[in-house]
């Protein structure tokens, strides 16, 4: 097969200024995604919404994500990256900006819903990237950079509400249209940045691709193997620790803990800087363990994954920590935790198949997303009902630790004679 990509594709510099703008797309991404979760006080005031039908916008979310994760990875695996992501992230923007004009609960729910169908197409699209890009032993640091924009994003959104809000009830609106508006220029740096046949299915990748042992691996072969059944278990419980902490957190820190509008707002924007330290330090953590330590990528991988796992635990102790600066301080390790476990999982599902990368990404996302989304509207109940966010909270981020039991026990070992 004769390469179409340029020769610049063998540049580092280019290969990160990539890593780059999938790192500007993870933050538009999550900012679109969190600003609800960050106005969400106001909107169950405005629509006069209870926990359990906030829940069930998280369900609506997460199932539309679903079906989005599957579609759209069978397309990425069959259309140029260089169309099929901008498009994608055209569509969810537009689906942000709508939200800041619905006027209905029902309006909300339908802009929530098509929200997380078109935000499902980033995962595809990105992993996609990476894993041509970057080989073997680098991609947890490439997965890292890209994940580590959605804690950015995550770590913007409440300072642009903080600057928006007023005391009129409809002054969160504006940050829907604004945040949705910024994808704009977004597409237009991805177009400048690759071109035509650099991210085609049909065009070989230039790089050496002796570390993908399961390049050629079948579709069928790879979601039938016992490393994709491993991935199925990894997945919902990284999945659930995060999402319910990303969708509640706020909430939590509002009504549960009596934090004011504004001390909440800056709590969150903490937590999130400490999930985007986490996220780089897991990329940097694995690269040093491989580099300087000389393990191998998988041994490094599992090692930083675990670590991550204990500290997102953590929570566990939620319970028995009053406010204050211990609350402070073991929330922001959890929030290290909870998002340096996906740049990890993301490189260790890349090893599945190089062909197919799309539609296995887009799989376990489905997977993932239709069984943690439910989880939403029970958890909206219980704390309907009891007031209580932490021992579930705290429940759901013990779960990753079950996660780095499964890597440990069931991950196969590397061949001997396979190049790391």
């Amino acid at each position: 097969m004769t390469s179409d990509l340029s020769p610049r594709s063998t540049s580092n510099v280019w290969v990160w200024w990539v890593c780059f703008v999938l790192l500007l797309a993870s933050a538009l991404n999550y900012m679109d995604r969190q600003t609800l979760s960050n106005v969400a006080p106001r909107i169950l005031v405005e629509f006069q919404m209870d926990e359990r039908q906030y829940g069930n916008l998280e369900w609506a979310f997460g199932w539309a994500f679903a079906a989005g994760a599957l579609f759209f990875g069978i397309l990425a695996d069959k259309i140029n990256i260089r169309w099929l992501y901008p498009a994608v992230l055209l569509a969810w923007s537009v689906m942000g900006f709508a939200t800041g004009l619905v006027e209905t609960y029902e309006n909300l729910l339908l802009c929530r819903l098509l929200l997380g169908f078109f935000e499902a197409g980033h995962w595809p699209c990105a992993l996609k990237t990476t894993q041509r890009l970057l080989p073997v032993d680098r991609r947890t640091l490439g997965n890292s950079v890209l994940q580590s924009g959605t804690a950015i994003g995550a770590i913007l959104t409440p300072q642009i509400i903080k600057l928006m809000l007023t005391d009129e009830p409809g002054s969160w609106r504006p940050a829907f249209q604004w945040i949705g508006a910024i994808g704009i220029g977004w597409v237009v740096l991805w177009l400048l940045t690759i071109r035509g046949n650099e991210l085609s299915p049909k065009s070989a990748p230039t790089r050496d691709t002796s570390g993908d042992v399961n390049a050629d691996r079948s579709f069928w072969d790879s979601v039938l193997s016992r490393e994709f059944l491993v991935l199925v278990g990894v997945v919902i419980f990284i999945n659930t620790g995060w999402h319910l902490f990303r969708a509640w957190f706020p909430l939590f820190l509002n009504k549960a803990r009596g934090y004011s509008e504004n001390a909440m707002l800056d709590f969150n924007f903490a937590f999130h800087i400490a999930t985007d330290v986490g996220c780089l330090s897991a990329g940097f953590a694995t690269a040093w363990l491989y580099q300087k330590g000389g393990l191998s990528p998988l041994l490094a991988r599992k090692i930083v994954f675990t670590v991550c796992a204990v500290a997102a635990g953590l929570a566990g102790l939620l319970p028995w920590i009053p406010n204050g600066p211990v609350l402070v301080g073991v929330m922001l390790v959890v929030g290290m935790g909870l998002l340096g476990l996906f740049p990890c999982y993301y490189a260790f599902s890349q090893e599945l198949t190089m062909r197919h990368q799309g539609k296995v990404t887009g799989t376990l996302g489905t997977i993932a997303w239709l069984t943690t989304s439910p989880l939403h509207p029970i958890f909206g109940e219980y704390v309907k009902r009891t007031q209580a966010y932490d021992q579930a909270l705290g429940l759901a981020a013990v779960m990753p630790l079950l996660g780095a039991g499964l890597l440990w026990a069931f991950w196969p070992k590397p061949q001997p004679t396979s190049t790391p």
